[in-house]
């Protein structure tokens, strides 16, 4: 006798009430996809109708100053960043950055204008010299580029509260400046920029004055190139590549937060890491 076998149903007709109900999502879909694109085209409008506040609408800038807020307060002044043993970075690390390095500079010539401090008329013109003359402190740290790059790198100069101790910016009080005992007499912000003003950063002072912050003359082991930012430049491990300004020409202390480069664009003023 033939075998008999279990046919399996197959899958239930389709009806015209679930063809109905499928027209229904498609429309429902349909018009919550155009009042999304709407609502959205409607925010951007909106944000570009604002008044702008350092170059971007007002209430971006307001989400970046909380990014900034939450970012300094986790940052601790006792936070350091990650160091390896001085000198043990691959040598020739990639380079980021070209704003402000386009003319050359002659090292023998070049001079750092430095402006509020508190002896004489509050202005002092430093060469290389004056800079060599101070303590050297080498170290090695990570560079972090705000694309999302990293490297290790060897740089050698002066840590900036040695030559904030040695050039003494003035104060809110008009006392001696002391970054470890009184470092909230000391105005807020640090202004920086290359000799020819292209390319500039503002900067907390409670950031420039951490013991990991440097006025850096080496990478290496030996003088910074040029596109490296020969003769001085800063090296600040706590932020974001835009931040180590290269080719320092001008520091100026201040009591009201400066312009800086890339805030402009729209990027975030703290930039810390």
């Amino acid at each position: 006798m033939p075998q008999s076998h279990d046919v399996k149903a197959g899958p239930p007709r389709q009806t015209e009430a679930s063809d109905d109900e499928i027209k229904r999502r498609g429309r429902r879909g349909f018009l919550a996809s155009a009042l999304a694109v709407g609502g959205g085209y409607g925010v951007w409008h909106w944000l570009g109708t604002r008044r702008r506040d350092d170059g971007i609408p007002w209430p971006l800038r307001r989400a970046l100053e909380t990014n900034e807020s939450i970012a300094r307060d986790f940052q601790a002044p006792a936070h350091r960043a990650a160091e390896i043993a001085a000198g043990t970075a691959p040598p020739n690390p990639r380079l980021n950055g070209d704003i402000g390095l386009q003319s050359r500079v002659d090292s023998a010539s070049w001079r750092l204008n430095v402006a509020g401090l508190a002896s004489g008329n509050g202005t002092a013109s430093l060469s290389m010299d004056d800079l060599l003359a101070l303590p050297v402190t080498r170290m090695s740290t990570r560079l972090c580029c705000i694309e999302g790059w990293s490297i290790w790198v060897n740089w050698g100069g002066v840590r900036y509260s040695d030559f904030l101790r040695r050039y003494p910016s003035a104060t809110r009080s008009g006392e001696p400046a002391d970054a470890g005992q009184r470092p909230h007499d000391l105005y807020d912000y640090v202004a920086m920029a290359t000799p020819d003003g292209d390319y500039y950063v503002g900067l907390d002072v409670a950031s420039v004055i951490h013991p990991q912050t440097l006025l850096a003359y080496e990478i290496d082991g030996a003088p910074l190139t040029a596109a490296h930012g020969a003769p001085l430049r800063l090296v600040i491990p706590s932020k974001y590549g835009v931040k180590n300004i290269k080719r320092i020409g001008s520091i100026r202390y201040t009591g009201v937060r400066p312009a800086d480069y890339w805030a402009q664009q729209g990027y975030d003023w703290y930039c810390g890491i």
